[in-house]
């Protein structure tokens, strides 16, 4: 594998994951994983949370006050990818494997145990002897998909490149409500905003990714790492990661060969400033995925379907 294009910073500390946490008057704050409350155990840490460092325990980044208003350009540009998006579904799947998807009906299935009897009689007719398609049984056929989105919050992402990020954030929520999905934001740290088991809302994933600073260092292994342990359990045929970042990746380890454990990297790269091209061609091959190059959030939509159609 060739040298990357920059040498990145060796962070003098193990990275921090940070979970979201209510915080005061309703709102959520950003707390390391594991940080323990006066009087209480430690919390439950969310699934592909990494351990903190035991500096970093108990300590408040930012508060996100979901009260406040959002940014009406960010707001508007999410409905306009919004609008715009109308992702494929995945095909109902009748190989056997059995899951807690949509109740559907097929064909004659060892697997399957649940006759519809309306529908088989319907196929009988007046016919003496019956063929094995014309016993109709009922199970659930697993269609959901589990997304990990890693979203680039670090300090060259600024101004209207985070309203791109949030407005896509917002938009994909909406988009993928039936569906499982995980949002990591990430800098020389990284912070699981909502994890997959988890609702995903919309408009609090817009507010949150708003008002987390753009700030630090672009360690772009770390939410490939977290997405990997997100997803541990899922089957690879539905799992996927859609990074969106400008790849310029300047602190920690190669993220090439962490791309390669996944079961899927999709790479959505702004390129409206100082971006890596060669990086972001290199993730998604490593991945098995696809490369789709954005100036401005008007470009998100018809990547984004590009990138979902297989």
């Amino acid at each position: 594998m060739a040298p990357l294009a920059r040498k990145p910073k060796q962070l003098d500390r193990n990275p921090t994951v940070f979970e979201l946490a209510p915080g005061g008057a309703g709102g959520l704050v950003l707390r390391a994983t594991g940080a323990r409350r006066p009087g209480a155990g430690a919390p439950e840490s969310p699934p592909g949370a990494a351990e903190a460092d035991s500096a970093e325990e108990g300590s408040i980044l930012e508060e996100v006050d979901l009260s406040a208003e959002v940014d009406p350009v960010a707001l508007a540009q999410a409905r306009h990818i919004a609008a715009r998006l109308s992702l494929r579904r995945p095909p109902h799947d009748v190989r056997p494997r059995r899951g807690s998807g949509e109740l559907g009906r097929m064909g004659f299935s060892d697997n399957a145990d649940d006759l519809d009897l309306e529908a088989t009689l319907e196929r009988l007719g007046g016919k003496p002897v019956p063929e094995d398609d014309d016993i109709v049984v009922r199970d659930r056929l697993r269609t959901k998909r589990s997304v990990v989105l890693a979203i680039d919050v670090s300090g060259s992402m600024r101004g209207e490149r985070i309203r791109a990020i949030a407005a896509t954030v917002g938009a994909l929520a909406l988009e993928l409500a039936h569906d499982d999905l995980a949002v990591v934001a990430f800098w020389s740290d990284a912070a699981v905003l909502t994890a997959l088991g988890r609702v995903a809302d919309p408009d609090r994933l817009l507010h949150t990714v708003l008002r987390i600073p753009a700030r630090g260092l672009t360690n772009v292994g770390l939410p490939l790492e977290v997405a990997a342990r997100q997803l541990a359990r899922v089957s690879a045929r539905d799992a996927r990661v859609l990074l969106l970042s400008d790849c310029v990746h300047n602190a920690g380890p190669d993220p090439r060969m962490i791309a390669t454990r996944l079961p899927r990297l999709d790479v959505l790269l702004e390129t409206a400033g100082e971006h890596d091209l060669s990086l972001g061609r290199d993730l998604a091959r490593a991945g098995r995925g696809r490369l789709a190059p954005i100036r401005t959030y008007r470009d998100v939509p018809a990547a984004l379907v590009d990138i979902f159609a297989r």
